[in-house]
């Protein structure tokens, strides 16, 4: 049996808030409601299980890998929210995207600080 990645937990302090982003940014269906959670299903089969966390909690970085197409979209809904925009995960080069491994990438911020990483080919490790 292959291992994959079925969901993970995001804690948000507005899982609302949170979960309409990442759905709305992505163009994915309406989160759905799983006991405490608000899940986001994206479309390889894995979920981000939003959660209520009223407490402190570290941010989180989740990379997407999307087509250049999506990527057209994905941006152009990222500058109609007016969310910042950088293209480092550092977040020092503000207002830009890069093009890094041949491919183009940009990071922004949700609600609760978790970083979001859109970008179009792979790293090439190794």
């Amino acid at each position: 049996m292959a291992i994959q990645l079925n969901h993970t937990i995001v804690l948000a302090h507005d899982p609302r808030a949170t979960a309409d982003l990442l759905t709305g940014i992505f163009g994915l269906p309406e989160p759905k409601s799983y006991g405490p959670f608000l899940v986001v299903q994206m479309s390889n089969e894995v979920s981000l299980d939003v959660l209520r966390e009223d407490g402190e909690f570290t941010a989180q970085h989740y990379a997407f890998l999307v087509e250049e197409e999506e990527f057209d979209q994905i941006f152009a809904r990222v500058q109609e929210r007016g969310l910042p925009i950088f293209a480092d995960p550092f977040y020092r080069e503000p207002g830009r995207i890069n093009h890094w491994h041949g491919g183009r990438g940009v990071y922004f911020r949700d609600p609760s600080g978790h970083s979001l990483e859109v970008m179009t080919r792979p790293y090439e490790i190794g």
